[in-house]
């Protein structure tokens, strides 16, 4: 909360009478709630993309304020519908967030912040520029510092977990749903889980995690999917993989089933 504490102690006494206080703190109270939804997508490794439209959203509901316009208060609230709801709202990018930009947004709204506070007062433009840089600073940070770190392994040491002793889990982490091609692997847990290697039950292989296009897979995030590509008549998978918390553990996710004949095959959706 204190990240949503800072929009009312720059609003508040910088020269801005339109806006009251309890209007400052409601602004502070829908920053502290995309903040906490930023960090909860960055645990799963998702990063906003059509989310960053709550930054805009929340500078026109300051200028609605300011300029007595009502219109723009109804596009600042539209963007952040748009940015809580829309459906790609956030995604998995294709590397690691970085913190480059994110630590020069911050620094640049603390040197206007410290600029304001020792003038006593500060104008639109750099209330605004302030509040751009600050919100997409720490975002951006949250996003870099929270997003899951794939434990690093050598492909050696990845097939040597193959013969350790592995966990069984109480509850399964994956659910297996079969289609006419193979099954459908996906993390069900929320943590995101590091496939090193999986087999047919039929078979005694040591087979890389890919996508439907073929592509490896390094991490399966909550709610990714892996497929397996598997015979007709293949009557269960082994997958093995660990945890970002112990990755020198090795657990085994195992499911079975009863291959379906040709008047009865259907999706079948299974747990363990």
């Amino acid at each position: 909360m204190t990240a949503g504490l800072l929009p009312p102690l720059l609003l508040w006494p910088t020269g801005l009478p339109e806006v009251s206080l309890l209007y400052a703190l409601t602004l502070a109270l829908l920053v502290a709630f995309w903040l906490g939804r930023v960090a909860r997508e960055a645990r799963r490794g998702r990063v906003p993309r059509v989310g960053w439209w709550f930054v805009p959203g929340l500078l026109t509901l300051l200028l609605a304020r300011v300029g007595d316009l009502p219109a723009l208060f109804g596009i600042g609230a539209g963007l952040l519908l748009l940015a809580e709801y829309w459906p790609a709202a956030y995604g998995r990018p294709r590397r690691r967030p970085r913190l480059a930009w994110p630590l020069f947004g911050l620094l640049l709204a603390l040197g206007l912040l410290t600029s304001s506070l020792l003038a006593g007062q500060a104008n639109l433009p750099t209330v605004l520029v302030t509040l751009l840089s600050l919100l997409a600073g720490l975002a951006g940070l949250l996003a870099a510092a929270l997003y899951p770190t794939p434990a690093r392994r050598e492909k050696a040491q990845g097939f040597a977990l193959r013969w350790q002793q592995p966990q069984l889990p109480e509850w399964p982490e994956f659910s297996v749903t079969l289609t006419g091609q193979g099954a459908r692997l996906t993390n069900t847990s929320p943590q995101p889980l590091k496939v090193v290697g999986w087999s047919p039950r039929s078979v005694n292989a040591w087979l890389p995690p890919r996508n439907e296009e073929g592509r490896l897979l390094d991490l399966l995030g909550s709610g990714q999917s892996a497929f397996l590509p598997l015979s007709e008549r293949e009557t269960g998978v082994r997958v093995w993989y660990v945890t970002p918390q112990k990755p020198e553990q090795t657990r085994l996710f195992r499911a079975d089933w009863v291959p379906s004949t040709p008047q009865t095959a259907t999706p079948a959706h299974l747990l363990n």
